[in-house]
């Protein structure tokens, strides 16, 4: 079994990306490969998503956190309060990854660092991915420019892959003047 890393935009989607990663984590799994993402909103939301509807006991699936599950549901609910993403979608991604860690705690890989504050989390989401990409054997990486973003996170992702030569496929997408939908 090869574990094949899934990243991508957390802040904008549209609905060609949101089926793109779906079929390509489908394929992943139904094929007997396990995932590896990093617990985000986006396209590690929508991959877990669907790697759970084949995979109901999550073996095939590893998740990482830049922290506690804890810490990270507190920092999502105070994102939620500043009107940065909207509550409806720090409660769905909780209870996603609650019900993950319920189902295997195994498959929930939660960092021990509790030091995640507004000053912090770039760096320990640097290093979630550093982790995310220490765990896989190819990366599928979906990177999103938005007006919001340039796709940094999914960059650094791909970056490190091929420092340590593991494949990636990377697809890439401009939605700057497109109506999005988070």
């Amino acid at each position: 079994m090869k574990w094949i890393g899934v990243s991508g935009s957390w802040r904008k989607m549209n609905q060609e990306i949101d089926d793109k990663v779906r079929n390509v984590v489908r394929e992943i799994v139904l094929r007997g490969d396990g995932i590896v993402s990093g617990g985000a909103l986006g396209v590690d939301s929508i991959a877990l998503d669907e790697a759970l509807k084949i995979d109901s006991v999550a073996e095939r699936i590893k998740i990482f956190l830049p922290t506690t599950l804890e810490v990270y549901s507190a920092h999502y609910r105070k994102h939620a309060t500043f009107g940065t993403i909207t509550n409806k979608q720090a409660e769905g991604l909780i209870d996603q990854l609650t019900r993950l860690k319920k189902i295997n705690p195994k498959a929930l890989i939660e960092s021990l660092d509790v030091n995640f504050t507004e000053e912090t989390k770039k760096q320990m989401y640097y290093r979630r991915n550093t982790d995310v990409v220490n765990a896989l054997d190819e990366l599928v990486a979906f990177q999103v420019r938005s007006e919001q973003s340039e796709g940094l996170g999914t960059a650094d992702a791909v970056g490190k892959a091929r420092a340590k030569g593991i494949p990636v496929q990377l697809f890439q997408y401009d939605l700057t003047e497109e109506v999005l939908k988070n």
